[in-house]
């Protein structure tokens, strides 16, 4: 599965606003993925991207689809709320996608189609647009994949009709339709959240001047794996 998060209008921040918003980032998603169940052997090494994190989480029993959609989104949702009631100058919004299909590996990172259609969804102006005309924290845009194989099927915690008709995008030759949903976080959960956000003592940013440790990861032969 191909899971990936963007902070909202990141671009208008300063560099140290940023780094501080990708500190809290880091911070509830891995929050989010270890209350949920999802561990570190269930998926690859989370790919930076600058303003967003881009997860490859494997294809096991443990970690079903609907995981994603019944827990680990309305979790996030949760925790992103949670944060903003004790860190308000901290508040941030993030988009997220969900898609899944085969993703290729070579010694530079990930790559392959459906990498491509998760970020063309991501980054379609329909759902900045849409995400512009409400207050909740998270959006969610699920690819036509995802929708056709889990949402539509109705299983525990998942509404199908909470899920609406979003854009196409365009990958190549083909015309990828995307759903949109904007979960509500779990109420329950909710109320138990201030505990689960940490207190940010040490500050993310560091300036172009500080040094930065460097580690050459070695290469790995082309692979196909699907997510």
């Amino acid at each position: 599965m191909i899971f990936a998060i963007d902070i909202e209008d990141s671009t208008t921040r300063t560099n140290a606003a940023k780094g501080n918003l990708r500190r809290v980032m880091y911070e509830l998603f891995d929050q989010c993925m270890q209350i949920s169940g999802v561990r570190e052997a269930h998926r690859d090494p989370l790919v930076d991207r600058g303003d967003g994190i881009l997860a490859l989480i494997h294809a096991v029993d443990e970690v079903p689809k609907t995981l994603l959609l019944d827990t680990v989104v309305p979790l996030l949702a949760t925790l992103l709320t949670a944060h903003a009631q004790s860190f308000p100058d901290e508040r941030l919004r993030m988009r997220s996608v969900l898609h899944a299909g085969e993703v290729h590996h070579d010694g530079y990172g990930c790559f392959g189609e459906s990498i491509d259609v998760a970020c063309r969804l991501l980054e379609a102006p329909d759902l900045k647009q849409r995400f512009r005309e409400i207050t909740e924290p998270l959006i969610l845009i699920v690819s036509n994949h995802i929708h056709e194989t889990v949402v539509r099927h109705g299983y525990q915690g998942i509404d199908e009709s909470a899920y609406l008709p979003g854009p196409l995008v365009r990958v190549g030759a083909q015309r990828c339709r995307g759903w949109i949903h904007v979960p509500s976080g779990d109420d329950e959960l909710h109320r138990n959240a201030w505990p689960l956000v940490r207190v940010h003592s040490q500050p993310a940013f560091r300036s172009p001047e500080e040094p930065r440790p460097f580690q050459l990861r070695p290469p790995v032969l082309t692979e196909e794996r699907s997510a």
